[in-house]
């Protein structure tokens, strides 16, 4: 299950990156306007794609077809690493046939049901973004979009990446991925709490109380 995380921070994606936990970085404009809300995203996104060298998602913001297309080449110009962002609306269907054509990479935003899943999917996106914090939120749980959709792009055979976006805890990543999410985007504070565990630190003190039992061989004359 790849795992991409929800930042611009330069330090976050180095500790990230360097620690092998991360295939990718998601510069959203929420993301954007928390961390940097006075930058230039184009900026943004040209110091991520040379600081690290994996798939950067970058929203368009816009919702019609012309602006969109535009928008989706300047963010490629950027780099190839750039996969775009599109939100699923109507309006933006034939932007992500037509950028499909293209060969870029599209991932539909705003996909709250299977239903829409598999239509963003047959439109040319590459990436089905599912926000399941959003639905978890009003007592939808994400796997009853995540479940259905899997066995609708597997039965029609269409090539498409689930991405679970938001799981909070290790028991809702693990659910997304029993659900069949590809990826799941995590912000940094969720990806540092994963790491441990609540039996780590008994795990790490009886491990110390162990070694320090443990008889020191004697040294050969």
């Amino acid at each position: 299950m790849r795992l991409y995380l929800a930042t611009v921070d330069p330090d976050q994606i180095r500790w990230a990156l360097q620690s092998g936990l991360i295939d990718g970085v998601v510069a959203t404009p929420r993301v954007l306007a928390e961390e940097v809300p006075q930058a230039d995203p184009l900026e943004i996104l040209t110091e991520l794609a040379a600081l690290a060298p994996v798939p950067i998602f970058a929203s368009v913001g816009a919702l019609t077809p012309t602006e969109i297309i535009r928008g989706a080449r300047a963010l490629r110009r950027v780099s190839e690493q750039v996969i775009v962002a599109i939100p699923f609306v109507e309006d933006a269907l034939p932007a992500f046939r037509r950028l499909s054509r293209d060969g870029v990479r599209c991932a539909a935003t705003f996909v709250h049901s299977a239903a829409q899943g598999l239509l963003a999917a047959k439109a040319g996106a590459a990436h089905v973004v599912v926000p399941v914090d959003a639905l978890d939120a009003i007592d939808h749980p994400g796997e009853s979009v995540l479940v259905p959709l899997r066995a609708m792009l597997d039965r029609a055979s269409v090539e498409c990446d689930l991405v679970a976006a938001g799981p909070t805890t290790a028991l809702r990543l693990s659910a997304m991925g029993a659900a069949g999410a590809d990826a799941a985007v995590l912000t940094p504070e969720t990806l540092r709490t994963l790491v441990n565990h609540p039996l780590t630190d008994r795990a790490v003190d009886r491990f110390l109380v162990d070694v320090a039992r443990r008889a020191r061989p004697r040294r050969a004359r």
